[in-house]
């Protein structure tokens, strides 16, 4: 109950920004999309933590993560520039609603495969639906705080806005923070570091938001690079598996042989 409750306040949060956006209070509508990504990070804690999983909150979580991600950042980012575009403002505000929407069912689809390579490794398989909404409002952070319409013009937010939609359903690995472990020598400076992050989001959001999307953006080519390196090692082993195997195997043969009747003198 409780954490599909937190799951139906992230959706309604989300919807909560379209409507400040109507209302042109694009801070509010920014707002309202980040309270929906916090709790849409907690639902899923609160469940494992009370034992409360289920195929109805899983299922709540994906359309939620739908509206809150896809078609409110979509509503929201057409209003604030896309709607000024000639013909396809409206055309890129949809391709990441429904770019969010392949996402999440390909997700779906995978949830009980056996061979997850990605999942299997720490990653995340294209952008995540909390994380491509922020990435999308990269322009809308630029725009409050340097104050510049240049950020606001759809012929810098159109092409931005396919940019994120396409990293969405891409197969690029990213990290993902479930496997993310901190030694234990190290939690009090993690603490003290979120801390001073959550003052820093109430001082200044918009640049601190700002600084976080910069740097998830710059993490993907290491991302790449680290998974790559993951898929050297388990070549490596694999061939190693392999060649041990046909080793064992060679030897096996090659004792049978000798104890057959027309090996024996």
């Amino acid at each position: 109950m409780v954490p599909n409750a937190v799951t139906a306040l992230a959706l309604c949060s989300g919807l909560t920004g379209v409507r400040f956006a109507v209302d042109s209070e694009w801070e509010k509508a920014l707002a309202a999309i980040i309270i929906a990504g916090v709790l849409d990070g907690m639902d899923g804690r609160i469940a494992r933590l009370l034992r409360a999983q289920s195929k109805f909150g899983a299922e709540l979580d994906s359309l939620s993560d739908n509206v809150a991600f896809g078609t409110a950042p979509a509503l929201i980012l057409f209003l604030w520039s896309l709607q000024h575009a000639p013909k396809f403002g409206w055309v890129a505000a949809l391709a990441l609603a429904v770019c969010c929407a392949l996402r999440l069912a390909r997700f779906n689809a995978r949830i009980d495969a056996t061979e997850q390579p990605h999942k299997s490794a720490g990653f995340n398989t294209g952008v995540p639906a909390p994380a491509g909404a922020g990435l999308a409002f990269l322009p809308v952070f630029l725009w409050l705080v340097t104050g510049s319409v240049w950020f606001q013009a759809w012929y810098v937010v159109m092409p931005w806005v396919l940019f994120v939609a396409l990293l969405m359903i891409s197969s690029v690995p990213t990290y993902s923070w479930s496997s993310v472990r901190i030694r234990s020598g190290w939690r009090l400076f993690a603490l003290a570091g979120i801390a001073l992050l959550g003052a820093a989001l109430l001082t200044a959001p918009w640049h601190v938001l700002l600084a976080i999307t910069v740097v998830y953006l710059g993490m993907i080519p290491f991302s790449l690079a680290s998974y790559a390196r993951v898929k050297q090692r388990r070549a490596t082993a694999l061939g190693r598996g392999s060649a041990g195997g046909n080793g064992h195997a060679s030897e096996a043969r090659a004792g049978r042989a000798a104890t057959s009747p027309e090996a024996r003198p």
